[in-house]
């Protein structure tokens, strides 16, 4: 790719060393970004104040109503909005727009996580690729998927679907369809004000313009499913090479020989909103296990009334994937989130799942019917049932067969993520664009793909043909009547 230079935008899942191959790379983000880590220019930028507030007030009230088991959808429809508004005032930055315009680069890199990027990279009318954090179904952006056994996102099917199962999935079609449109029209506003009338561009429409799609995600993971030509997974793309596990983590590993230990995480985001109680039933189960159990909670989180069992250490931040690494590592105990299990899949490592909001639960779908690991409900959870759970998925070694078997399907395929990611991109750069890798679905009207036409044409002809059958066959029957009567007389 030398010569060439790539926009990235909204980079909450990729780093720049992704693509160190390019001539330059430049970042816009509303996020910290580690010195150590930055291999690229960073363009910082900020809301106001009261906006800032807002936006972390309803992420809270969305966090508390997932743990709540309550429907979570209307708290994201709020965030939603409030990435519409951020958009606007992105947009109206007149001096990063300008200097993102004076940069004159190849090809735009956006991330599906916030819609605002498809925004940017249209505004600056440049050729785009999109990846996508999650795993597929979270978006529709033209996929073929046959209900009969792509299951609908949120519906908890997997593609074993039995007669009721299909039904389900039907219906949760059409729920799904709405929710996008709800989703997708929170930037109605932001797109009236930025784009003149006559050239305003429809955000679904966007979605089918991108050159390729790069999904987080992996067979070794999904359900097997068509994808277009333009659709790369490049699930594993967060791994980076294996560090040695700090002293005092490996002190404490060493504590409890071949028993092994056990990982916990739940994400930056639960590890801050766990309740008191939940916490609690938690450390009861951890206590009850051979293992040694290292834990990310925050210390200051901790309830106050709980002593810690010796077998159960709680640390603020940890080095995750070099702990799943470890040859020592029995289970992995997690949220359900995309990159949580994808490296425990890479690593071969069986899960316990406690999912909580967004893509878990149907992450941990997967996970179970694959025989990876197992699933609980967070807020059912009991000590004991824990316990239980806890030493069967580390006991029963056909889980730990079954995933061990996924980690060499995703390590085994000839090129590595980066790899595929970075080659797929050089190939755009080369061809300028992808129009070759597109189907022409992308450009008929519904009625077309669907042969909506087609059917009712062929049912105009059926029922014409019908029709005149059953004329002709009255003008006989008369006929016939008539020369009978004529005979007789």
């Amino acid at each position: 790719m030398a010569g060439q230079r790539v926009l990235l935008l909204v980079g909450f899942l990729l780093s720049g060393v992704l693509l160190s191959e390019a001539a330059k790379i430049l970042t816009i983000s509303t996020m910290e970004i580690k010195e150590e880590e930055k291999s690229y220019q960073v363009i910082r930028w900020f809301l106001p104040e009261d906006y800032q507030k807002r936006m972390t007030k309803h992420f809270n009230s969305y966090i508390e109503t997932a743990l709540d088991g309550r429907d979570e959808f209307e708290g994201i429809l709020k965030l939603m909005e409030i990435f519409g508004i951020q958009c606007h005032y992105l947009l109206s930055r007149k001096d990063i727009m300008d200097s993102l315009k004076n940069e004159n680069f190849d090809l735009v890199f956006v991330e599906a996580f916030d819609f605002c990027s498809f925004l940017i990279a249209e505004k600056l009318v440049k050729p785009f690729v999109a990846i996508l954090p999650t795993r597929l179904g979270s978006l529709e952006f033209g996929l073929p998927s046959p209900l009969s056994y792509v299951p609908v996102f949120h519906s908890l099917l997997t593609d074993h679907m039995d007669f009721w199962g299909r039904v389900k999935n039907l219906l949760m079609f059409f729920s799904f369809s709405r929710n996008q449109w709800d989703l997708l029209s929170t930037f109605d506003n932001t797109i009236k004000e930025h784009f003149p009338e006559g050239s305003r561009p429809v955000l679904s429409h966007l979605l089918l313009k991108a050159e390729l799609w790069f999904v987080n995600s992996d067979f070794a993971f999904d359900f097997a499913r068509p994808l277009l030509p333009n659709t790369v997974y490049v699930g594993g793309l967060m791994e980076k090479p294996i560090k040695p596990v700090p002293q005092d983590l490996e002190n404490f590993i060493a504590n409890f020989g071949d028993a092994g230990f056990v990982l916990v995480a739940f994400g930056s985001t639960l590890n801050t909103h766990q309740s008191q109680e939940v916490l609690k039933k938690m450390h009861s189960a951890f206590s009850h296990l051979p293992q040694g159990v290292i834990w990310k909670c925050q210390s200051s989180h901790w309830p106050k009334d709980v002593r810690l069992a010796t077998n159960v250490k709680i640390v603020d931040w940890l080095p995750q994937s070099d702990l799943l690494a470890h040859p020592s590592i029995r289970l992995f105990v997690t949220h359900g989130g995309q990159n949580s299990v994808m490296e425990a899949i890479w690593h071969g490592v069986p899960m316990v799942g406690l999912p909580v909001n967004g893509d878990q639960h149907g992450n941990m779908v997967r996970v179970v019917a694959k025989n990876y690991g197992v699933s609980i409900q967070l807020n059912q959870v009991t000590a004991d049932t824990l316990t239980l759970t806890l030493k069967q998925v580390i006991e029963d070694k056909r889980y730990k067969s079954a995933v061990a078997a996924a980690s060499v399907i995703l390590r085994s395929q000839p090129l590595s993520p980066t790899q595929r990611l970075v080659g797929w991109i050089d190939h755009i750069l080369q061809t300028r664009g992808a129009a070759h890798l597109k189907p022409y679905a992308f450009q008929q009207p519904w009625h077309e793909q669907y042969l909506i036409d087609v059917f009712v044409f062929l049912l105009g002809l059926t029922l014409g043909t019908v029709w005149l059958c059953g004329k002709l066959l009255g003008v006989m029957a008369r006929w016939l009547r008539g020369a009978r009567k004529v005979k007789k007389t």
